[in-house]
């Protein structure tokens, strides 16, 4: 007797950014709308409106300009405050339709709907709970494995007779084939612009191609991720659910700046900021710091101005996630790495050699350092509870000329008292 199907779905938010902007401004329902990268560089999200325009996924805003212009394409900045709320809200709602899920992005998740009765209804009503309480609409894909599953999702966003949701697991046999025998290969999760040519190039145009592909010699071109990939296609499931985050090995914060940096002081200032950042994230995961690298960049597409990119690490004497001892290591690199005279677009801090918070090797000519102080806690504590930045380092944020440069920023209403709409 064969095991059951395995039952996975996919859950992916349409239009995601846009679709946050769109739930506090409802009359941008049918308007082309953009959201921009940090410093309102480039396109990050589109709405259906924009994309039948022409704009593309990550075309940098000057070169949309003119076509905005004509067409009354509103670009809005990023708002992540307001994104990673609505993404909370989203994944809750999820979680109330099965206890296994994994949360892959702010805008997906994959839910284990196995052994649900009525799935077809289910499904339908995972889109219509979500959008009636959040206000964002879902596409639902379902699939035996992660890869298929994503495959799926993409059918239910592109075909309109799907109505959202779409199970590859109700097709027969001869169905399957057929489908995947008319969709391109670059469309298969992991397979980007470069493996697609090199997957053309051996004769593999389409999805049903890869799958059928000879195994040991796709292993031998294309390695042992491709051979998953195909394993995947053929419905063997070689991905599990991670339900739980693994800790991160590397932390890295980092940011362009909205103008270019000259003086000491305002790179400090930034530095200062990326350490508060990834410290936080580091005690969020309960772990410590044994090294600190910092980073400096200039703007490397001026060709006219001199180019420099200092990079400099220290293993600290003891493991730590302390902010304060962090930023003053970090503080001191970025003062050793400084020259005056160049103009500065970015900066960063990578915390590596990351253990579980505890694990402490002492030294003999340096008493053991608390791992996690009462500072900390109640500095982490505020700042979950009033906001991100509501406690800080003495000195950190002096400085406005470093900060992201958003000038279409939408309000945080979900996070922010003074950001609440009024009616």
């Amino acid at each position: 007797m064969s095991a059951p199907v395995q039952q996975l779905a996919l859950v992916d938010c349409n239009n995601f950014y846009v679709s946050c902007e769109r739930v506090f401004r409802p009359d941008l329902r049918h308007t082309p709308v953009v959201v921009l990268s940090n410093n309102d560089g480039c396109v990050v999200s589109r709405s259906n409106e924009a994309k039948a325009l022409g704009v593309k996924m990550g075309q940098p805003w000057f070169e949309v300009q003119a076509l905005a212009e004509t067409h009354g394409i509103l670009a809005l900045s990023s708002n992540y405050a307001l994104y990673a709320d609505m993404s909370n809200r989203v994944m809750q709602i999820l979680s109330d339709f099965s206890p296994r899920q994994e949360v892959y992005s702010i805008d997906e998740c994959f839910v284990d709907l196995s052994g649900t009765p009525q799935l077809k209804a289910v499904s339908y009503q995972i889109r219509e709970r979500v959008s009636a309480w959040t206000g964002i609409p879902v596409c639902v894909g379902i699939g035996p494995t992660k890869t298929l599953a994503k495959l799926a999702n993409h059918i239910a966003k592109k075909h309109p007779r799907s109505l959202g949701v779409f199970n590859y697991n109700a097709l027969t046999q001869a169905q399957q084939e057929r489908l995947l025998g008319q969709i391109e290969v670059s469309e298969v999760w992991g397979v980007g612009r470069r493996l697609t040519a090199q997957l053309q190039a051996q004769g593999v145009q389409t999805v049903q191609d890869l799958r059928m592909a000879h195994t040991p010699t796709l292993r031998s071109a294309f390695g042992v991720v491709m051979e998953k990939t195909q394993r995947e296609l053929q419905g063997t499931a070689c991905m599990d659910l991670q339900e739980a985050a693994s800790a991160k090995k590397q932390i890295i914060a980092s940011r362009s700046f909205g103008q270019p940096v000259k003086d000491l002081p305002v790179l400090q200032d930034a530095v200062s900021s990326f350490v508060a950042t990834a410290c936080a994230k580091l005690r969020g995961q309960d772990s410590q710091t044994a090294m600190i690298q910092v980073f400096l960049h200039t703007n490397r597409f001026r060709k006219d101005q001199p180019q420099y990119s200092p990079c400099l690490a220290v293993p600290l004497p003891q493991a730590t996630s302390d902010s304060l001892v962090v930023n003053r290591w970090a503080a001191a690199l970025t003062e050793r790495m400084y020259r005056p005279d160049y103009l500065y677009k970015k900066a960063g801090v990578m915390l590596s050699c990351i253990t579980a918070r505890g694990l402490q090797q002492t030294d003999w000519l340096e008493p053991a350092a608390p791992t996690q102080t009462p500072l900390m806690n109640a500095l982490d504590h505020l700042n979950q509870r009033y906001g991100r930045g509501t406690v800080k380092v003495s000195g950190q944020g002096a400085y406005s000329a470093w900060q992201m440069k958003q000038e279409r920023k939408s309000p945080h209403y979900t996070t922010d008292w003074a950001g609440l709409p009024c009616v």
